[in-house]
């Protein structure tokens, strides 16, 4: 077995000016190295989506599905903002819930529409069509 030894800062030629910063430098590459390990691994895995949610969409609409067993429907809040769908459970629900969605178009708020049954939540989000706010300019 062989085993390695580290200078003191008492031995004689070494100052102390050497040995701490080194100690340190290695610590912050192994505390970024395991950062970067987990921004990887989180950025493999879609955030908010897991083996209980399930999302389509066609032409006209996003369908997303989620499981959220034992919390009512008057225990959820749904807020949409763009294309930013947050769902989570007010604090008096029995179980926690919280998960955000990006969606590539706008939500169109008024027409869509959520469903709970049997403890899956249903979200019917009609995609937003866009206005254009392009005018003509007289040549004069």
């Amino acid at each position: 077995m062989f085993f390695a030894t580290t200078p003191s800062p008492l031995t004689p030629g070494i100052s102390t000016a050497f040995v701490h910063p080194l100690r340190r430098r290695v610590y912050a590459q192994a505390g970024n190295s395991a950062a970067q390990f987990l921004e990887k691994t989180l950025a493999a895995t879609p955030r908010g989506s897991g083996q209980d949610d399930h999302m389509t969409q066609d032409e006209k609409q996003f369908t997303l599905t989620l499981d959220v067993p034992g919390i009512a429907k008057d225990q959820l809040i749904i807020r949409i903002e763009g294309a930013i769908v947050r769902i989570e459970s007010k604090e008096d629900a029995p179980r926690r819930y919280r998960a955000a969605y990006e969606f590539g178009q706008e939500i169109d708020t008024a027409a869509s529409s959520a469903k709970l049954e049997n403890g899956v939540l249903s979200l019917s989000l009609v995609k937003l069509v866009p206005v254009s706010k392009a005018t003509e300019l007289a040549i004069g």
